[in-house]
């Protein structure tokens, strides 16, 4: 009985053994990934910073921006929601926590949402849930490029310009450090005005070609594209760093079962040992 009891110790501790090696590659793998993740963030952040506050500043600096793309320019009746997720798990919560976000805000609207869904495993949930899926792109976060984002916004903008939908919502998670990521909502379209008394009036001196209009139809795209990318990179980085700390989670729990695993397999071995030097006594004490 004791053999057999240790004989199933040590084919648990060599299976545990085989998922810490699994769980401590992911994770050094998760890591170099989640370094050129943050690099690309880092670079892009600035950047797409830079373009999306010079346009926050020309809407909320000027009076003639499309009334069509401006809060409380219609009722808002059907919406449109980007949920980005990732294609693979093994990542804690980052899926699940974008998903609740985003399950709370489509069962509190009265009107079948649409949904465009960047990632699989938010395409996987909606769909069981018998949502509209109007789009899904399923390539890893970190595979879609800038040019691609295009592909994505451009569906969702003629949806708003054709009154299909009244508003764009974006759901995403958001990159604070390597240990925290935070799940963030940001309303694309009807664009909110926030002025400011205090701001210079020098925007309202620039003279638009070929008219107001026209610069901003083009405008209000790009930035709705560059909102999709910076997002995208954003969600890959936080997907690097989630999995990255699940695995590192995972491989603890592995080596400390080992160790408990090992502490019982002594033990056992130690009985094993001992109930056999009390046979061997027994057996020269009935001889004597």
């Amino acid at each position: 009985m004791a053999v057999s009891g240790m004989r199933e110790i040590k084919r648990r501790i060599k299976s545990v053994k085989s998922t810490e090696h699994i769980t401590n590659a992911m994770k050094l793998v998760s890591a170099a990934k989640l370094r050129r993740a943050k690099a690309i963030f880092e670079k892009t952040s600035k950047y797409f910073g830079f373009v999306t506050e010079s346009i926050e500043e020309i809407f909320n600096s000027n009076a003639e921006v499309p009334a069509d793309y401006l809060e409380g320019n219609r009722e808002v009746k059907n919406s449109c929601y980007i949920v980005v997720t990732s294609s693979r798990g093994l990542c804690g919560s980052f899926n699940a926590n974008v998903i609740k976000e985003a399950s709370a805000m489509i069962e509190d609207d009265p009107e079948e949402p649409v949904i465009v869904a960047v990632g699989g495993k938010g395409r996987d949930f909606f769909a069981k849930k018998g949502y509209r899926i109007e789009e899904a792109y399923m390539l890893p976060p970190e595979n879609i490029a800038f040019m691609e984002t295009h592909e994505i916004s451009k569906p969702i903008i003629e949806m708003y310009d054709n009154k299909e939908v009244d508003e764009i919502i974006m759901v995403y998670t958001s990159f604070v450090s390597a240990m925290e990521q935070r799940v963030k909502t940001v309303q694309l379209l009807p664009f909110k005005i926030e002025k400011d008394p205090d701001a210079p009036k020098l925007l309202h001196q620039v003279e638009y070609e070929p008219s107001m209009e026209a610069v901003f139809n083009y405008l209000i795209p790009k930035y709705v594209e560059i909102m999709i990318y910076r997002a995208i990179v954003e969600s890959a980085t936080c997907e690097h760093a989630a999995r990255r700390m699940a695995m590192d989670s995972a491989t603890d729990n592995a080596r400390e079962m080992i160790g408990n695993l090992t502490l019982n397999y002594n033990r056992a071995r130690q009985s094993a040992i001992t109930q056999e030097i009390t046979e061997i006594v027994g057996g020269s004490e009935a001889l004597k």
